[in-house]
């Protein structure tokens, strides 16, 4: 029997990456899942490919910085497919890096508004939604940045940081409903971002990214999809509130 037979999922930022991972990972352990992304072909495209293996998903156009896109986006999904059991606030962006002496103001508040007001809005309705049907999991994608500084990425990090503060806030409101809230910190991951990084710095970037990780290697997206469905199946039924890095021992030095 898989994990989340029978439930309903919800993940942001679908269309690719560590969002399109957990989509198809859920799909795979039974989760009927909405597939929410700003990108319509891309979260079309993983609708396609979890209908090509067997599951079932639909698809919602979402910018998570709109406080009516999210409820819109929440409430069509309770009328796919009947409830929401289980969230992965995934969208997010790194944008422009910069010292804070060069950071920009149009950057931070670009990054503040998708990374840290999106996953707010979509914690709020997803709560809502729950509450009501008396229950739910939800994940908060944060990153190591959100444990650890940054330097050059102060307005990544800060938001990072407020994923987690958030998330421990909205565990606590919830401890005594059956809601349970996590962040997962995932490391540097084999994304479509960054792979770019590694072709920009000529390769440079993946001897960081090795060097500076204990287990030696970049992590596979699956790996942080894996850890995700886990934290929104029954099996992690008394955790909540915590922030788990997935990062090949990063966050341990």
């Amino acid at each position: 029997m898989h994990e989340l037979d029978g439930k309903v999922a919800l993940v942001t930022g679908a269309g690719m990456g560590l969002g399109q991972a957990c989509a198809l990972t859920m799909a795979e352990q039974g989760a009927r899942v909405m597939v929410a992304d700003l990108n319509d072909e891309a979260g079309q495209e993983t609708v396609n490919t979890i209908e090509q293996r067997g599951g079932t998903a639909s698809f919602v156009r979402v910018d998570v910085a709109d406080a009516t896109a999210v409820e819109t986006m929440v409430k069509h999904t309770v009328d796919t497919y009947g409830r929401l059991d289980s969230a992965v606030n995934n969208a997010g962006i790194v944008g422009d890096g910069a010292p804070v002496a060069n950071e920009s103001e149009s950057n931070w508040d670009l990054v503040m508004s998708i990374n840290l007001k999106g996953v707010f809005l979509c914690c709020k309705y997803q709560v809502r939604q729950m509450l009501e049907q008396g229950g739910g999991a939800i994940v908060n994608m944060s990153s190591v940045m959100g444990l650890n500084g940054n330097a050059g990425g102060v307005s990544y990090a800060a938001s990072k940081h407020g994923v987690i503060g958030i998330t421990k806030c909205v565990a606590l409101e919830n401890a005594q409903t059956s809601i349970r809230v996590n962040a997962i910190c995932p490391g540097i991951m084999k994304t479509p971002l960054v792979d770019g990084l590694i072709s920009r710095s000529g390769g440079a970037f993946a001897d960081y990214a090795i060097t500076s990780t204990p287990m030696a290697r970049i992590g596979e997206p699956e790996e942080v999809a894996r850890t995700a469905a886990w934290l929104c199946s029954d099996a992690a039924s008394y955790i909540t509130g915590t922030a788990l890095p997935v990062d090949g021992g990063f966050n341990a030095q």
